[in-house]
């Protein structure tokens, strides 16, 4: 309701700006009609084009104003949305090399170690919710299987298996949404989002009892669509809790990031724990950027951040979630600025999703939903969503995912280029570390999927 309420705005805003433009275009007086006295040659009113400069001065003014409103909307009140591909960050492009091949140079050669197995039991975000209308049909792929994701006319979102047991044809690309089915858009089979089965083939007289596609485990909370993984089809033993100032409308959406982090999905949930990265590669202020050769520049050393973090893990009924305390200060020139100073609640819920809990005194109170969820084996999609205050201007909650967005892009630098070291060398100070890995465990079954191989050609 709050993304609808800002889009009419900004349609009103531009129809207002237009007419008024186009008003002062056709009403303009030259200039020069009063400073010659009788106006143009007789030659240019003949050939229509007295006042023409003028006009064309007035032109290029309205087109720089609507630019500049429409940039001004943006900022204001459009939500912030960044989404990187997969070879825009977290790689250093040398000797000429463009950055998808330092990224398909690093996915063939990089050591991966002994992985843990690479799919853990838990809940995925698929998308957010807005990006599915009644009637959509999108195309996603997750843990490493192509699946069909489509809201039915009542309003209720599925997930199926993409591939039409049929003959195969893909039910994402061109199925189209029939009631709470979805069609092929080979033979028209339909299969209901409910359960898979198939419940219609235009063409025969009775459907097999057998016809079916797999039916994902999904709900719907937050403002995002989860599916529930099991490696041995468990039926989900727990749930991802409901926000529920986001539920009743409190806080509102405005915006999210999307990165893709060539790595392992634990090493991701893991830098909870490891307290001691953030005194080294947080520390810097966000405007020396996210390039590590840069970050520690004396040019921004008059900016600091600086952390007090505390990571552990809950107890029944709860012991699927873990919780890290942050408390944030910024010093600039030496000098603290308490009005800056924030303290954040990041609860994990499962291997997949995090709670980022903001409450601020004076910039207010919102979340960010931090979602990890594997591609495939070794390449997880990560997205950033906040929800805050609607009474609060965008202004804020977009810095802070921006800010926030910075911080992390430097982890995707590590992340993309490290080596995964299951016996790693710690010392007393790490012991959180060994701690997560044991919390960790438990998202893992026996049959849990491990990589047995690597491709040498996963090129972006």
């Amino acid at each position: 309701m709050e993304g609808q309420s800002m889009s009419l705005l900004g349609k009103i805003m531009a129809v207002i700006g237009i007419s008024v433009v186009a008003g002062l275009i056709v009403h303009v007086r030259d200039p020069l009609d009063s400073i010659l006295g009788g106006g143009y040659p007789e030659l240019w009113r003949k050939a229509g084009l007295a006042g023409a400069p003028a006009r064309a001065v007035a032109c290029i003014f309205a087109g720089v104003s609507l630019l500049a409103m429409g940039w001004l909307y943006r900022l204001l009140f459009a939500p912030l949305e960044l989404l990187r591909t997969p070879d825009e960050v977290g790689y250093i492009a040398e000797d000429g090399r463009s950055r998808a091949q330092a990224a398909n140079e690093v996915r063939r050669r990089r050591k991966t170690g002994e992985l843990p197995p690479v799919y853990p039991n838990g809940w995925y975000r698929v998308l957010d919710s807005h990006m599915l209308e009644r009637g959509d049909v999108k195309n996603v792929t997750v843990l490493g299987e192509q699946v069909a994701v489509f809201r039915g006319t009542e309003g209720k979102a599925y997930v199926v298996d993409a591939y039409c047991p049929h003959l195969g044809a893909n039910l994402a690309v061109g199925g189209r949404v029939v009631g709470q089915s979805i069609e092929c858009p080979f033979h028209g089979w339909q299969f209901r989002g409910e359960d898979g089965k198939c419940v219609r083939i235009p063409y025969a007289e009775k459907v097999p009892e057998f016809a079916k596609v797999r039916c994902w485990h999904s709900m719907e909370t937050n403002g995002q669509l989860l599916v529930w993984f099991h490696c041995d089809g468990e039926e989900p033993v727990w749930t991802v809790p409901e926000q529920g100032e986001i539920t009743r409308g409190e806080w509102v959406y405005r915006g999210r990031t999307e990165h893709f982090i060539n790595a392992h999905i634990e090493e991701i949930p893991e830098n909870a724990a490891d307290i001691a990265h953030l005194a080294h590669l947080h520390t810097p202020g966000i405007v020396s950027g996210v390039d590590l050769r840069y970050t520690n520049s004396k040019t921004w050393e008059f900016v600091r951040h600086d952390w007090k973090v505390q990571w552990e893990a809950e107890s029944e009924p709860t012991k699927h979630c873990s919780q890290m305390l942050v408390k944030h200060a910024l010093t600039v020139f030496g000098r603290h600025w308490p009005l800056l100073d924030m303290d954040v609640v990041a609860r994990q819920v499962g291997p997949g999703v995090v709670f980022l809990l903001f409450d601020h005194s004076f910039l207010g109170r919102g979340v960010i939903m931090h979602c990890v969820t594997p591609v495939e084996p070794l390449l997880q999609c990560v997205s950033h969503t906040i929800f805050y205050q609607s009474n609060i201007p965008p202004l804020v909650p977009k810095f802070i995912l921006r800010a926030e967005c910075i911080q992390f892009e430097r982890d995707v630098m590590i992340w993309n280029n490290k080596k995964y070291i299951s016996k790693p060398l710690l010392v007393k100070e790490d012991s959180a570390i060994q701690k997560h890995r044991r919390w960790f465990s438990q998202f893992y079954s026996d049959n849990s999927p491990r990589l047995r191989y690597q491709h040498n050609t996963l090129d972006f």
